[in-house]
């Protein structure tokens, strides 16, 4: 995700979640809009690190053939979420099975149960991937979350989703070459230096 994200809590007597998502998207062209637990969040477009750093890691997945006839790898592809009755996210990265588009829920967002893994690169909002993303992607089952934290230059694999948390949280360093389960479809080596490496958001002069 990227640059710092403004949070709206939403008011009941209002009009739903999703349509104040869709004005919101209507009003800020480009930003990135997501429901995650009950909280509408807007974040802006991605620097250009973050989009680097975003074409490094799709290359190890397409390398061993994770997009193809069994999995597709995909950017910003909706999420539903079983968190709230509107939930929903855009994971920068998903690897997911190759029939998800059989299983739209809703809002052009899909069921958790295709995803295998999703992945988010840090900006400034980096506690929200840090924080409440685990939770909810956790609560959806997501096999395995991947987060390439830019902020404190280091890589997260969590695995095995129970009761809204990941029992296995590995932190990588660089200079670590980490293999994803198997579960993702393939073996897949992520070099954690070459995703990191002078990776930080930069500030415009």
């Amino acid at each position: 995700m990227s640059a710092a994200a403004a949070e709206h809590p939403w008011d009941s007597s209002q009009e739903s979640q999703l349509k104040t998502a869709d004005s919101l998207m209507e009003q800020l062209p480009g930003f990135r809009v997501e429901i995650i637990g009950g909280v509408i969040t807007v974040a802006p477009p991605p620097d250009g690190n973050h989009a680097s750093v975003l074409t490094d890691v799709m290359i190890p997945f397409l390398a061993v053939g994770v997009h193809g006839q069994e999995s597709r790898v995909l950017q910003n592809v909706g999420l539903w979420l079983p968190g709230g009755p509107e939930d929903f996210a855009i994971p920068d990265l998903a690897v997911v099975d190759a029939d998800f588009e059989d299983h739209l829920v809703q809002y052009n967002c899909y069921d958790p149960a295709v995803f295998r893994l999703v992945l988010e690169v840090t900006s400034s909002n980096y506690q929200q991937d840090l924080r409440n993303k685990v939770t909810a992607y956790a609560e959806a089952g997501i096999p395995i979350y991947v987060i390439v934290d830019r902020k404190h230059n280091r890589l997260h694999v969590l695995t095995e989703p129970v009761a809204g948390d990941y029992t296995s949280h590995r932190i990588h360093a660089p200079g670590e070459q980490i293999l994803l389960p198997d579960t993702v479809g393939a073996e897949v080596k992520l070099d954690v230096s070459a995703l990191l490496r002078d990776r930080g958001p930069k500030m415009a002069t």
